[in-house]
C-alpha cells in the first residue's frame, strides 16, 4: 500500500491522514467544493475535489470517488465511517477496479448489512438475540401470530437499517399492521428496501457493543464499550470498558462476538452491538457495523493500540498481529461527541464561522476534529465537531477528568452541545450506572434546563 485515497471528510479523514503519514502511505483525500479548505484537504499529501457540496453529488458519488483514485494514482481506498463505508457494491467496486478496500468483504458486508440475516448468523454463532422472526416479517394472520410469540412491546426494525433509524415501537396488536406498513415506507425511502422484522423491545436497556479485529482467519476481540447515554436514539457518549457487567455476561459476549466474525472469515476491523438487560442479567444481538466505529478511540485508549493502524496493515495483507492473551486493557476512557447544535432551540443544527476554538489539554486529553479556528461548519453534513476523549486510572477519575476538560473548552461562533454533555456527566445516575438508551427522553429536568 503506497497511497491511500480517503473516501470521507472532516475529522474522520484528519484521523486516517494522521496513521496513514506515520506508516509512510501517501495520502489522496477526497473533497466536495466546500471542503477544500477544510483541515482534511490541508493535512492531506494531496485532495481531489469530487462535487459540489450535496453528498449525494460529491461523498456518495460511486463514480466521482472511483475517478479520483485513479486519476491520483492511489492504490488503496479507506472510507472511514459513514457515507460508503458500509456499501457492499461500491466495496465491489473498489475491488474490481484492482484497489485495496479498506474494510471487510463485501460479502460480509452485505451479510451484516441485512439486520435479519445477520439476527440468523449470529444465533448460529451462538450469539445471543431477542426474541424475533427469523428474517423477513410475515404479512397478514402470520404476522399477529408470530408477533404475540414475542410478546408486547416489540419493535418494527428495518432489515436494511443502522445508526438508530428505522425502529418503530409497537405497544398493542391492533397497532402492528399500520405500524408495519409505515415502517416498510420509511425503510423504503431511507435504504432502498422496504424489509422489516419484528424484535422484542427491552424497556431501560444499555446499549454495550464488543470491538473485533480479524484477517479473514483469525480474530480477537479489543475489549467491549457502553453507548447506553444516547438522545433519539443517537449516541452523545461512549466509555470503554462497559461498566457494571457481570462477568458471565461480559465473557459471554466477547467470545460469541468473536466467533460471529470467525465464521464471517472476517477482515478488518468490526462491531458486534448489542441491548443489555441490567434487571434480567442478559445480553442480546442488535447488529455487527463492519466498518471504522465513531466511538473507536475510547478502545485505542484502553488497549494502547492504533485500530486504524491494525485496519490499514491487514487490508494490506499483512496477518493479526497479535493473539488474544496479548491484548490488555487498562484504565477507563470516555468519548464525548461534541455537536453544533443550539440545545436551546430544540437542538437546531448551528452552522457558522468558528472565530475561537480553544481546546483542553493535560494528561489523558485526546481531541479528534476537523476543524481550528477560523473553519466553517456548514449546513451540508453532519454536525460533529470534535470527540473529546478523556483517559484516567479509574471510571470515577475519569469522570472528573472530563468535567475538568469540558469546563475547559472555549467556542465561539457557534452553539454547541456542551450544555448537554456537562449536564449528563453531573446526573448521579451516569456515576451509578443506571442510566440507560431513553434516559435523556425520561429526565425532563436535563432538557428542561437547556432550553
Amino acid at each position: 500500500m503506497k497511497k491511500l485515497l480517503i473516501a470521507n471528510r472532516g475529522e474522520i479523514a484528519v484521523r486516517i491522514i494522521r496513521t496513514a503519514r506515520e506508516l509512510g502511505i501517501h495520502t489522496v483525500v477526497v473533497a466536495s467544493e466546500p471542503d477544500v479548505d477544510g483541515l482534511a484537504a490541508r493535512l492531506a499529501d494531496e485532495y481531489a475535489v469530487i462535487g459540489p457540496a450535496p453528498a449525494s453529488q460529491s461523498y456518495l458519488d460511486h463514480g466521482a470517488v472511483l475517478k479520483a483514485a485513479a486519476d491520483f494514482g492511489c492504490d488503496a481506498v479507506h472510507p472511514g465511517y459513514g457515507f460508503l463505508s458500509e456499501n457492499a457494491a461500491f466495496a465491489r467496486a473498489v475491488i474490481d477496479a484492482g484497489l485495496i478496500w479498506v474494510g471487510p468483504s463485501p460479502e460480509a458486508i452485505e451479510l451484516m448489512g441485512d439486520k435479519a440475516q445477520a439476527r440468523k448468523a449470529a444465533e448460529a454463532a451462538g450469539v445471543p438475540t431477542l426474541r424475533g422472526t427469523h428474517g423477513e416479517a410475515p404479512t397478514g394472520d402470520a404476522l399477529l401470530e408470530i408477533a404475540a410469540e414475542i410478546g408486547f412491546p416489540l419493535v418494527v426494525k428495518a432489515a436494511a437499517g443502522g445508526g438508530g433509524r428505522g425502529i418503530r415501537l409497537v405497544t398493542r396488536a391492533e397497532d402492528l399492521a399500520s405500524t408495519v406498513e409505515v415502517a416498510q415506507a420509511e425503510a423504503a425511502a431511507a435504504f432502498g428496501s422496504a424489509a422489516v422484522y419484528l424484535e422484542k423491545f427491552v424497556e431501560r436497556a444499555r446499549h454495550v457493543e464488543v470491538q473485533v479485529l480479524g484477517d479473514g482467519t483469525n480474530v480477537v476481540h479489543l475489549g467491549d464499550r457502553d453507548c447506553s447515554m444516547q438522545r433519539r436514539q443517537q449516541k452523545i457518549l461512549e466509555e470503554a470498558p462497559a461498566p457494571d457487567l457481570p462477568d458471565d455476561v461480559r465473557r459471554h459476549m466477547l467470545e460469541s462476538s468473536v466467533e460471529l466474525a470467525r465464521q464471517c472469515h472476517y477482515k478488518g476491523l468490526g462491531t458486534v452491538e448489542f441491548l443489555y438487560d441490567a434487571v434480567n442479567h442478559e445480553v442480546s444481538f442488535i447488529e455487527m457495523n463492519t466498518r471504522l466505529q465513531v466511538e473507536h478511540p475510547v478502545t485505542e485508549m484502553v488497549t494502547g493500540l492504533d485500530l486504524v493502524r491494525e485496519q490499514l496493515l491487514i487490508a494490506a495483507g499483512e496477518p493479526l498481529r497479535m493473539r488474544q492473551e496479548d491484548v490488555f486493557f487498562r484504565g477507563h476512557a470516555f468519548e464525548f461527541r461534541l455537536n453544533a447544535e443550539d440545545p436551546s432551540k430544540g437542538f437546531m443544527p448551528s452552522p457558522g464561522l468558528l472565530e475561537r476554538l480553544d481546546w483542553p489539554g493535560g494528561p489523558g486529553v485526546r481531541i479528534d476534529s476537523g476543524f481550528v479556528a477560523g473553519s466553517s461548519v456548514m449546513p451540508f453534513y453532519d454536525s460533529l465537531l470534535a470527540k473529546i476523549i478523556v483517559w484516567d486510572e479509574t471510571r470515577e477519575e475519569a469522570i472528573g477528568r472530563s468535567i475538568r476538560a469540558l469546563d475547559e473548552i472555549t467556542i465561539e461562533g457557534v452553539s454547541t452541545t456542551i450544555p448537554l454533555l456537562s449536564a449528563v456527566l453531573h446526573r448521579p445516575e451516569l456515576k451509578s450506572v443506571e442510566h440507560h438508551t431513553k434516559f435523556i427522553e425520561t429526565c425532563p429536568e436535563i432538557l428542561g434546563d437547556l432550553s
